[in-house]
């Protein structure tokens, strides 16, 4: 499988050749990726998975694109390629919203993905903004695209805790559940299960495509767009089996490895920037032989010796 976030448009100048991210356009930005997830899911097993983080971008204010929050936007010297994007193109203006995540996802799908679902990462701790003519930004996207029709998906490590109201209902015999009567399509045999009050009251539900919990800053490491472990953990859990590959085509600080070892995965990470070479080895050397157990003491990404081990950390 695949766990990756891309740069997002307009936001950063890398300073390394081939960078994506500073095209004249959105159109070249979303075909320079269509190409490289191309790749990607040539190489993925035929039940294999994508997951893609992404965000969106704004038409420029004379600064370059006016960005998101957690892959930071810089301001640049004069003659810097940022500065020299474009601000507005055919059919977008000056402070339009690009629509970047979609129209990437959509192209995706022409291509060849199987598009299978668009999960909001809610951030909580979402960073202040100086705009005041429109909300703050607080979410991302996660696309989740197969690469066949049939492919590998563990939905039972997305599941939640029940709700206490719907224990209740529950124990109720359903008496106030809007489908006490039986939901659409189900059968009589399956209301009368329903409507009895000695049926187990079930403990999970199905993960939902909300996920809420806070962005993780690198401490001490000049790379702000990282994502945080338990993101990559997550779809990791759901998306690939114990010993399996995980790929992740714009590596960076290394957080999809880290996540797949501490998972019990190996990893495959590709970085144009060699500055990063080294905060990614520095996260991942100490976990390279070590072994986690995720039934003893929680999931691994949650120990405590994942949390000291070493300098990124795992969450503030």
């Amino acid at each position: 499988m695949s766990v990756t976030s891309p740069p997002y448009y307009g936001l950063r100048d890398y300073g390394v050749d081939g960078q994506i991210g500073l095209e004249h356009s959105p159109t070249e930005y979303l075909s320079r990726l269509v190409d490289v997830f191309r790749e990607v899911r040539r190489v993925l097993a035929p039940d294999g998975v994508l997951f893609l983080n992404i965000a969106d971008s704004y038409a420029g204010s004379g600064k370059g694109a006016d960005g998101c929050d957690i892959k930071r936007r810089y301001h640049y010297m004069s003659g810097n390629p940022a500065l020299e994007m474009p601000k507005t193109w055919e059919g977008i203006k000056q402070k339009d919203m690009l629509g970047i995540p979609w129209a990437l996802a959509f192209a995706l799908r022409a291509d060849g993905w199987y598009l299978r679902s668009d999960i909001i990462w809610q951030k909580t701790n979402a960073m202040p903004h100086s705009v005041k003519d429109r909300p703050i930004s607080s979410y991302e996207h996660i696309f989740l695209l197969a690469k066949s029709k049939s492919y590998y998906f563990d939905y039972t490590t997305l599941e939640e805790p029940v709700a206490e109201g719907t224990k209740q209902r529950y124990k109720r015999g359903f008496g106030m559940n809007k489908y006490a009567g039986g939901a659409p399509g189900q059968s009589a045999q399956t209301i009368n299960k329903r409507g009895n009050k000695d049926l187990p009251i079930p403990e999970k539900r199905r993960g939902r495509d909300i996920w809420s919990f806070p962005t993780s800053p690198l401490r001490g490491i000049a790379h702000f767009a990282a994502y945080p472990v338990e993101l990559a953990a997550r779809c990791i859990l759901a998306g690939s089996r114990p010993g399996d590959i995980i790929l992740d085509p714009f590596f960076g600080s290394g957080t999809t490895g880290v996540a797949a070892l501490m998972l019990g995965r190996k990893y495959i990470g590709i970085e144009l920037n060699p500055e990063y070479l080294p905060i990614a080895e520095e996260r991942l050397k100490p976990l390279q032989s070590t072994t986690f157990n995720s039934e003893e003491g929680g999931l691994p990404y949650e120990s405590e010796y994942a949390k000291t081990a070493y300098p990124a950390g795992i969450a503030d």
